[in-house]
């Protein structure tokens, strides 16, 4: 559960989005489509594995700065990815030492919880199943172990949207797969059930626990959840070309995974006006971007 230290909600004089891709982008774009300030900081900008980054880092903020974490090397899917991963967050630390600011938000993953078939919950233990779930849970507990600023925790299950960049198995995959005339295939049938959140809820999300400083942690899902072979057809219904929808064998060793959902509640009781967007209406929300140009 999300704890708002500012009642009535106000913007900062500067918030700095660390990671400015597909889920920074969109929340640097909420906070100034807002009237606020951004400070961008990407790749381009700084390699937080390189030496002198935490300076150059402490340099971008300021006392009353909000700062929001997004990036990360994923997926995380080995060892080397693992420790790259801490040692980005290692940076991040090290520089609000330099330089503390007045608040923290950082995106997590929802796969730091562990799949089970009753909605998962903000007060389920986090128990990650994958590296990759480790990882964002381990960068979790470095920030607040650290005892640094007011610590803000995103929880977001898989986001989609026009401008993803890593074409993940699921909508970005498939609406590029159908776009292209090419076949969708799932893994096995498509059996697992997911939540799916569309990248400018989180963008928005992200822009009101900026202007409430919340702290504490919430989960981003809308608490609808769909089958792969679900999305697939979802998908493939919107595009005018003859898409077919294949499953395969399963890799070996590959377990069939149930169903990761969640309780949407917390969500609500935190932003009693924030509505999700549903995954029919967001698919065809994203369909409307890409073919618009």
């Amino acid at each position: 559960m999300l704890d708002h230290r500012l009642a009535k909600p106000a913007l900062p004089p500067c918030t700095v989005v660390l990671g400015a891709g597909f889920v920074g982008g969109a929340a640097a774009d909420a906070i100034e489509a807002a009237g606020g300030r951004v400070e961008r900081i990407g790749r381009a900008q700084t390699d937080l594995l390189a030496e002198g980054a935490d300076e150059f880092l402490a340099e971008q903020l300021r006392p009353d700065d909000v700062l929001v974490v997004t990036c990360a090397e994923t997926p995380c899917e080995d060892g080397e990815s693992l420790v790259r991963n801490i040692a980005m967050m290692n940076t991040v630390i090290a520089a609000l030492k330099r330089q503390p600011v007045a608040h923290v938000i950082y995106v997590s993953s929802d796969a730091v919880y562990k799949d089970r078939a009753e909605p998962l919950t903000e007060a389920d233990c986090a128990e990650p199943g994958s590296l990759h779930g480790i990882m964002h849970l381990a960068r979790e507990r470095l920030l607040l172990e650290a005892g640094g600023p007011p610590l803000g925790i995103l929880r977001p299950v898989p986001a989609y949207g026009a401008k993803d960049p890593h074409n993940a198995y699921g909508p970005n995959r498939f609406r590029r797969l159908a776009l292209d005339g090419r076949d969708i295939t799932l893994v096995g049938e498509g059996e697992e059930r997911r939540d799916h959140v569309l990248v400018e809820d989180l963008g928005e999300l992200i822009r009101r626990m900026v202007m409430h400083r919340s702290t504490g942690v919430l989960n981003a899902a809308t608490g609808e959840v769909h089958s792969y072979r679900e999305v697939a057809e979802m998908v493939a219904s919107r595009i005018r070309l003859r898409i077919m929808i294949k499953g395969t064998a399963r890799p070996d060793g590959m377990a069939y995974a149930a169903s990761r959902s969640f309780n949407p509640s917390a969500t609500f009781h935190a932003f009693p006006d924030f509505r999700y967007t549903s995954l029919a209406e967001g698919l065809a929300k994203v369909h409307r971007q890409v073919t618009a140009g």
